[in-house]
């Protein structure tokens, strides 16, 4: 099954602005737009098709409660640093640090704090 269509997207704003968007654009995603996708392929007789598009409906729901919780977190100071001890890894180089913060700098490879995430243990 090959699907093609095109979406707008929004102008560019700040990481807040586009979170915003974006949780916004999965909702309608979630809400609206698959379920009358899986809606319509019922009626026209494609009952696998209704059933994979209310599937992915179930995913943009997970992405919009994604991009939700990341806003949180940039908006209460969270995105790089933890109550927590964490181990922060850097994207770039693997360079593993262990604080409540990731680094302003990597000391490895020298980018800057936005290359760090907590290091997910999902092995």
């Amino acid at each position: 099954m090959e699907i093609t269509a095109k979406y707008p997207a929004g102008v560019i704003g700040t990481t807040e602005e586009n979170l915003k968007e974006a949780a916004m654009g999965e909702y309608e995603e979630y809400t609206d737009l698959y379920p009358e996708f899986a809606r319509i392929a019922a009626e026209e007789g494609f009952p696998k098709v209704s059933a994979a598009f209310k599937m992915i409906a179930v995913a943009e729901k997970v992405h919009e409660q994604r991009f939700l919780k990341f806003l949180a977190n940039l908006q209460t100071g969270k995105v790089f640093e933890s109550e927590d001890t964490e181990l922060w890894l850097c994207r770039n180089c693997g360079y593993v640090h262990e604080g409540k913060k990731a680094p302003k700098i990597c000391p490895a490879c020298e980018h800057p704090q936005a290359y760090f995430e907590k290091q997910a243990k999902n092995y």
